[in-house]
């Protein structure tokens, strides 16, 4: 193609863009001037005129613009019914190209003339499409076929295009940043080659043939996710010479052959839909030109659908497939945490936290479809109301001027596998709507999804070698684990499980098995991080009791005399040490859970609540588990004690000092939830509460019954994101065993933090950025620092539950706030500017801490033993924020913390031994129950008690302590 033809392209283009470019402004400003009843028919004139003007363009052009037409010509749900009618002359009723070439084209592929190959050959196509033209045919031996013909020079002129695609492309992105389409035209310029190849497209036809089942009968294939479609045969391919077994069927767009023969077109377009659902979610392998050129109905009854053309098929890995599995099945349950997840494990990264902009555009995607005289104007409202809400959220978050926010893109990374799967969803979408047919592709796809996960995940230790994660053994007793855990696995007893040890300071155990999640096929990694609900208070505790160590505290301090405002309501009398103990009264001060569940995620609410409310019971006289109040009741002294907020403290007291970075937090920040495990429940074992007698020393909303019924609703609670971000210092902890268990390994040593962890851990404990940043941040810091600084300032969040959470504004605001005592969280990724005024120095040499406590005696402190005993209750479960933990001999031996589900941490003090356990799926603490008895007989270490009573459950017996505290 001579330089002197692409430039009259490239001129012919332009100028047909201009031309209807200035034609609709003339029929805006015409439509000013005439009655409103006539604006309809001014538009569809205006519309039918300029569709006219680009078939002819495209039917001129030829190549990849034909492709471009034909893509258009199907979103009914997009474009007026003028452009849709005219331009579905493109699927397949092109002008066709001479016989004469057609033939010598056959003849020079094929190595024969045609009258040796055909007994008869159709002078005129069945159909003519961008790349080729089908024609009908006899073969020698007689039988039917069709023979596709790719035309003479398409493919010089299909690559210019292409060329010139990118360089429009590139164009736009520069005047345009918000729309970058690079990612979109890099995956066509490398699909397209191999759609001009014939013979890569005979291969991918008998792939998806094998895989839908085509040629097996229905007692052959299980009935399960069974695709009922026709695929024809391949009978001799060359790389411009296709010939297919013939199939006499009735094009998808002739209404009324498809009304005369009585086909069901609603059921016709369902088996279509089913059968991209296998081969994207099932397969890997599907065609990526679903228009309806490329299907036809079979005329003899039952009526199915004949799929065509596999030239344009897409393979994907995988965990691409199990991702977009995921993507799906996160927008039917509207799950953010697993929405941000999926897309994090595609590789598309945004540039700013906007977890329900994402939700709103997924669900977008896969939303119902509607006919084609609804789905235009649904859809122009949808995308409206969705980029008006989108920018004003971008807006707000970088405090952009209204032009800036226009040219700002968010998404910073795009995978290019994503694009043919969304043009594939689309061209699903708008096939139904020109069909006039409605499909609820949440229903219909499902079952797909849902079968590659669970298929995954069903397979157990048992078929999957890979079940144990692959990592060093560090001791004897670590393989003996691994038996264990693999057992427990076989019998469904496991999901997903972390295990870690220490011993005399060194790590022994630290063993990842199972998956994620009920839906997360992905391998447990030793960096993943679980929900843990009563862990979450050992952390807490040990918050407390290094701000005592500090002298900003004392144990035996009034808490009215820290927290303004505490002392109302017969609070008075409360101390940090009946706190600490479960003896301030306030089990019960009041149930978030049950009042209203998004409670416990307004952290300011839940600390005026907890001011505001009245004891139950005398201060230090009965001790009580205080399952959710512990947490606020400790979070409002720690706060107002240091004057920092309460991550701040997390950070300085215990995840620089122990080295364990993004993998130990009390509410999570946007970024990590690629690593989080996902809650289920062990129905079986939970369904055991019911035979369990009342515990006197629990509340009265905590007793087995209602635990029970507490218990079902926590997953579904506790996985959603803003949860899961919340400050619930009681329950809502995220971590790592090896994080939690090398906490408990420095508190074994009074506080001496122990020698990095192992190196056969991988990746390297605390080599995660502990708050993720987005691109963003550096990008505008770079550019607009000082602007972004006065104007965060005066628009600093007024919200009081927004500022508590991780986000964008927070970390942004930093510079700037931190003399408020309201200062926001981005200080911890902030380390440019010098703390404030705040009453504790941050210690700029914190990897040079080698102990955390200066107390000799700080042991007693946590069990309330020895000077401290006068601090708690006599014979009471609780020390002074830790569970005591007892030898079967009934000896005090050391302190943790278990919870509600089965995961643990303790230490035991006289043998320097730590051990954590994050699993799941929630029992009743059997699983811990069986790797604690294991792991101490190995090691020789007297048994805690509370780790023998989980194997035996009856009407007498007491709460298996691991599912409680």
């Amino acid at each position: 193609m001579g330089w002197g033809n692409i430039y009259r392209r490239r001129v012919k283009v332009f100028l047909v863009a201009i031309l209807i470019y200035l034609d609709y402004k003339g029929v805006e400003l015409k439509e000013k001037w005439i009655k409103n009843s006539k604006v309809p028919a001014l538009w569809e004139k205006a519309h039918d005129r300029n569709a006219k003007r680009v078939l002819n363009l495209l039917v001129e052009l030829e190549g990849l613009w034909v492709k471009i037409g034909q893509y258009l010509s199907t979103r009914a749900d997009v474009l007026p019914q003028g452009y849709i009618s005219i331009l579905r002359q493109l699927q397949d009723s092109l002008p066709p190209r001479p016989l004469h070439e057609v033939c010598r084209t056959i003849e020079r592929e094929l190595g024969h003339s045609m009258n040796v190959l055909f007994t008869d050959f159709a002078e005129e196509p069945l159909a003519t499409a961008s790349i080729a033209q089908v024609h009908r045919a006899t073969l020698a031996n007689g039988q039917d076929v069709v023979v596709k013909v790719q035309h003479d020079g398409i493919r010089a002129i299909i690559l210019e295009d292409l060329k010139n695609a990118k360089s429009i492309v590139d164009w736009i992105a520069w005047a345009e940043p918000q729309y970058d389409f690079h990612p979109m035209i890099d995956e066509w310029c490398k699909e397209t080659p191999r759609e001009l190849d014939f013979n890569i497209e005979a291969e991918n036809t008998r792939a998806v043939s094998r895989n839908l089942g085509c040629k097996k009968t229905n007692d052959e294939v299980g009935s399960d996710n069974r695709v009922d479609v026709l695929i024809p045969d391949i009978i001799k391919s060359s790389e411009s010479v296709l010939i297919l077994e013939y199939m006499d069927g009735i094009r998808l767009n002739d209404v009324e052959a498809l009304d005369a023969f009585g086909v069901d077109k609603q059921k016709i377009v369902e088996e279509i839909t089913r059968a991209y659902a296998h081969q994207i979610y099932v397969d890997g392998f599907f065609n990526g030109d679903p228009h309806p050129g490329n299907f036809l109905v079979s005329k003899e009854p039952p009526h199915r659908p004949i799929l065509l053309d596999f030239g344009l098929t897409k393979k994907i890995s995988h965990s691409f497939k199990q991702a977009l599995a995921k993507m799906f099945l996160a927008s039917a349950e509207g799950d953010q945490v697993a929405l941000l997840s999926a897309l994090s494990e595609m590789g598309l990264k945004l540039r700013l936290d906007l977890p329900d902009q994402a939700m709103g555009v997924t669900s977008l995607l896969f939303q119902s479809s509607t006919p084609s005289n609804e789905a235009l104007k649904t859809l122009k409202t949808t995308l409206n109301d969705q980029r008006t809400q989108s920018m004003k959220v971008i807006r707000e978050r970088m405090q952009l001027s209204q032009k800036e926010v226009k040219r700002f893109n968010p998404i910073d990374a795009f995978p290019g596998d994503i694009i043919i799967f969304g043009r594939v969803i689309n061209l699903l979408r708008g096939l139904s709507s020109t069909m006039n047919i409605r499909i609820v592709y949440l229903d219909i796809m499902r079952p797909f999804a849902e079968s590659v996960l669970l298929g995954s995940i069903s397979r157990g230790p048992t078929l999957d070698a890979h079940w144990i994660h692959d990592s060093p053994i560090h001791s004897d007793v670590e393989v003996k684990l691994r038996r264990l855990l693999t057992e427990l696995g076989s019998i469904q007893k496991i999901l997903g499980i972390q295990v870690c040890a220490y011993k005399d300071g060194k790590v022994i155990i630290d063993t990842a098995a199972g998956v994620l999640g009920r839906y997360d096929p992905r391998p447990v990694q030793p960096d993943s991080l679980f929900p843990v609900f009563s862990v979450t208070k050992g952390v807490t505790a040990g918050m407390i009791h290094w701000l005592v160590d500090k002298r900003k505290l004392q144990l035996d301090q009034t808490v009215a005399n820290i927290w303004p405002g505490f002392g109302s309501n017969g609070k008075d009398t409360i101390k940090v040490h009946h706190v600490l103990n479960h003896t301030s009264g306030m089990h019960s001060a009041f149930d978030p859970v049950g009042e209203n569940p998004l409670l416990i995620c307004d952290w300011d609410e839940c600390l005026k609540r907890i001011a505001n409310s009245s004891p139950e019971t005398e201060p230090g006289t009965q001790q009580f588990y205080h399952y959710l109040t512990f947490g606020w009741l400790c979070g409002g002294i720690l706060e107002y004690a240091s004057g920092k907020k309460f991550q701040e403290i997390l950070e300085e007291a215990i995840i620089k000092p122990l080295k364990i970075d993004g993998e130990l937090y009390i509410g999570i920040p946007p970024g990590v939830e690629s690593r989080l495990a996902t809650l289920t429940l062990d129905t079986d074992e939970l369904s055991k509460l019911s035979s369990l007698a009342s515990q006197p020393e629990l509340p009265s909303t905590f007793q087995p019954d209602k635990i029970l019924q507490l218990a079902t609703s926590l997953p579904v609670l506790f996985n959603t994101l803003n949860v899961r971000r919340a400050i619930i210092p009681a329950a809502n902890g995220h971590s790592s065993a090896r994080a939690l268990a090398r906490y408990y390994a420095t508190l074994a040593d009074g506080g001496l933090v122990p020698p990095p962890h192992s190196s056969l851990s991988q990746p390297p404990l605390g080599s995660h950025t502990h708050v993720p940043k987005f691109t963003w941040l550096k990008d505008t810091r770079k550019k607009r620092k000082g602007k972004e600084m006065a104007a965060t300032e005066k628009l600093k969040p007024k919200d009081h539950q927004e500022r508590r959470l991780y986000d964008e504004k927070q970390f942004m605001s930093a510079s700037s706030s931190r003399e408020s005592n309201t200062e926001s969280l981005a200080r911890l990724v902030d380390t440019s500017s010098s703390a404030g005024e705040t009453e504790i120095s941050r210690d700029d040499h914190q990897d040079d801490i080698h102990n955390m406590f200066s107390n000799p005696r700080i042991h007693d402190a946590f069990m309330g033993s020895g000077d401290y005993s006068n601090f708690v209750v006599p014979d009471g479960k609780f020390g002074l924020g830790f569970k005591r933990v007892i030898s079967q001999d009934g000896s005090l031996v050391g302190f943790g913390h278990s919870d509600m589900g089965g995961s643990t941490g303790f230490c035991d003090i006289k043998n320097r031994f730590s051990i954590a356990v994050t699993l799941n799926k929630m029992s009743m603490g059997g699983v811990t129950a069986n790797i604690m008895q294991l792991v101490c007989s190995e090691l020789y270490i007297p048994l805690p008690k509370d780790f023998s009573l989980s194997s035996a459950i009856g009407p007498d017996s007491e709460m298996a302590t691991p599912l409680i505290n």
